[in-house]
């Protein structure tokens, strides 16, 4: 079954305490198809600034903002040309960013660092020659700057990828004290002059924690999350969660991590499996039960839906997974195309409005009342009682409560 609208009455609205503490919600302002907006992306989000600031949002999650051999960012090239996005140009962005920091809203750029696309190819026609996007030599490398084991377009002089490849495009040499200072300056660069307050980092798992940290605590972000997605294997969520904490533990422990485990087994649950919520020591079963604070959760984004549906939520089920990570434990992030394409904008407000109004906060404590396959119902923090689920009748799981 559904969400629907009347279990708000029936349950979250069962409010102990309120308080007034504002509670942390990202928001990814973008999809997969947002680069083909005639107007420009940037213009066009610049009109649900003020929307986004009195839902709550305090974080805004914003497409890759550099040159691209991809339309959607993924592909970058020339990381300080700003001019040539499919989203619009620099001045735009730091218009939409000015605006953001005046509704109180902070801004995440999307840092793809993984991997990059040179610009031309060098004597043996490999495409290894990179350029800056400056008129002076910043960022401006050759194939010495690319992992010795990318073969593809490697000159054989470079270090070991210290994480997994990505065969797409050449894999950056990390290890490389020049590649490591001159993308920390950039990194900067993007905070002080473009004025971005953190990053969400692409495919962060191409290259080794220790290295996040390095990058950490060189920009000193006002928030960071990396995206960790490894495959999960229902049986083995205690060993992919664990990855996700280990990931974030090892790189210094301030930056955050989206919890896929939480996304893969919500999504799997609310198909008639909830007891799927509940681990073995009767917390949550995702990255939230351990490591809430640094535990991103998500129902979706630009990769597992949006167009691309690589791993998406089931699409009847959207709002059972909004009622559990808005009134759980974790950092909870909600996707543009939910809030303002699927027609659930008010439903989620309300969640969030709960959510606020009651003060949870990524490290509330979930106490579970049932966990059945029909039926998930959950207090947290004593101040609230959530319910989703096909069965309707929950007996005196909740009135004994009051």
């Amino acid at each position: 079954m559904s969400f629907l609208v009347p279990f708000y009455s029936l349950f979250l609205f069962l409010s102990f305490i309120c308080t007034n503490s504002a509670p942390f919600l990202l928001f990814q302002a973008f999809n997969w198809e947002s680069w083909k907006r005639e107007a420009g992306w940037y213009n066009a989000l610049s009109n649900s600034v003020a929307e986004l600031a009195s839902a709550g949002v305090t974080h805004v999650w914003l497409p890759p903002p550099t040159h691209s051999v991809s339309p959607q960012g993924y592909m970058p090239g020339r990381l300080y040309d700003l001019n040539s996005s499919s989203y619009g140009n620099q001045f735009d962005l730091k218009r939409l960013i000015k605006a953001f920091h005046q509704s109180g809203i902070k801004c995440i750029a999307d840092i793809v660092i993984n991997h990059r696309c040179a610009e031309k190819k060098d004597g043996r026609g490999i495409w290894c020659i990179f350029e800056g996007g400056t008129n002076d030599d910043r960022l401006d490398w050759g194939p010495h700057f690319i992992c010795r084991d990318d073969e593809q377009y490697s000159d054989g002089t470079g270090n070991p990828d210290s994480g997994a490849p990505y065969e797409p495009a050449p894999d950056i040499d990390h290890i490389n004290p020049t590649v490591q200072r001159e993308l920390s300056d950039w990194m900067n660069w993007l905070k002080n002059d473009i004025g971005f307050d953190g990053w969400r980092l692409d495919f962060a798992r191409g290259y080794s924690p220790q290295i996040t940290k390095l990058y950490m605590e060189n920009t000193v972000p006002d928030f960071a999350v990396g995206e960790v997605w490894n495959n999960l294997s229902y049986g083995q969520e205690d060993s992919h969660r664990n990855e996700l904490a280990d990931w974030v533990r090892n790189a210094g422990g301030i930056v955050t991590a989206f919890d896929f485990t939480t996304k893969g087994i919500l999504q799997q649950a609310v198909l008639d499996e909830l007891w799927r919520l509940k681990d073995s020591n009767g917390n949550p079963p995702g990255m939230i039960g351990i490591l809430p604070q640094n535990a991103v959760t998500f129902i979706d984004n630009h990769d597992t839906g949006s167009t691309q549906n690589k791993w998406p939520f089931p699409s009847n089920k959207i709002m059972q997974g909004y009622t559990y990570i808005l009134t759980h434990p974790g950092i909870p992030s909600i996707f543009y195309d939910h809030f303002f394409q699927w027609g659930l904008k008010e439903e989620i407000l309300k969640l969030i409005a709960i959510r606020r109004r009651n003060g949870i906060v990524p490290t509330s404590r979930v106490h579970m009342l049932a966990s059945d396959p029909d039926l998930y119902v959950a207090m947290i923090d004593e101040k609230i009682i959530m319910k989703i689920g096909s069965r309707y009748d929950v007996g005196n799981l909740c009135s004994s409560r009051l």
